[in-house]
């Protein structure tokens, strides 16, 4: 009886992860986004595609840092072909930027329209397109039902959303997998070496659904993610717990 019970207490945990989204990659496609011990935080230990992911940048240096971590992801997505959309209202990336972080520009179509609403409507019906490996959008405002409406559109075609929240006037719950927040933090010069070293972030998952918050400092250098230093979340501040719970 107990093998039993805990068959099937393991068979419904699987069925509500899917049914929130969160599904097993097929055999053989599961690709490893080198995050390290970040992707432990998640549900199986897997980075979830084909879910939309809420970025929160509160100011044009979190938005650029956001952009940057992003790009990273975005290359190892790209590794097998395939083509993103990136929708936004400013028009402020640099295509040719993006090589730093393995990313061909030439691959990416960049839409600037004039609001947050004809963001988000390009944005549902790219994520519909089963042809794109992933779709980021710049948005202000984001509530419930339009982050769900998102959500849905990926459930069939399986892309990779990641929505950038710049200068948001209000946060509120979203139906978003994850919620993170990407900040810059100074380099650190290699030895013997002038100038800047390689990029930094704290990035922080403030939400994420079945699986655990947390902080780390990284460091993007030779193409790939290094985690520099683990934060535990109740070291956190208290406005740090208030993201969390939005």
């Amino acid at each position: 009886m107990p093998l039993l019970k805990n068959a099937v207490i393991s068979r419904l945990q699987k069925d509500i992860l899917q049914w929130e989204g969160y599904r097993p990659p097929e055999a053989g496609k599961h690709t490893p986004m080198g995050l390290g011990v970040i992707e432990q935080s998640f549900p199986n230990n897997i980075f979830p595609t084909g879910t939309v992911h809420e970025v929160l940048c509160a100011n044009t240096e979190q938005a650029t840092a956001g952009s940057a971590f992003i790009s990273a992801l975005l290359a190892k997505l790209m590794q097998q072909g395939g083509v993103c959309l990136w929708i936004g209202l400013s028009g402020n990336i640099n295509p040719s930027a993006l090589k730093a972080f393995g990313v061909d520009a030439d691959r990416i179509i960049f839409i600037n329209v004039l609001n947050d609403q004809d963001v988000l409507w390009a944005t549902e019906e790219a994520l519909k397109c089963p042809g794109l490996v992933m779709t980021i959008a710049e948005v202000r405002d984001l509530n419930f039902k339009q982050s769900r409406r998102l959500q849905l559109a990926v459930e069939q075609s399986r892309v990779t959303g990641f929505i950038l929240r710049n200068q948001a006037e209000k946060l509120t719950p979203t139906a978003c997998a994850a919620r993170w927040q990407i900040s810059p933090l100074p380099s650190t010069p290699e030895d013997g070496l002038p100038g800047l070293g390689f990029p930094r972030w704290r990035v922080e998952l403030l939400k994420v659904r079945n699986g655990q918050p947390g902080c780390w400092e990284m460091e993007w250098a030779n193409g790939k993610f290094n985690v520099v230093e683990q934060t535990r979340v109740e070291q956190k501040p208290a406005e740090y717990r208030q993201l969390m719970a939005g």
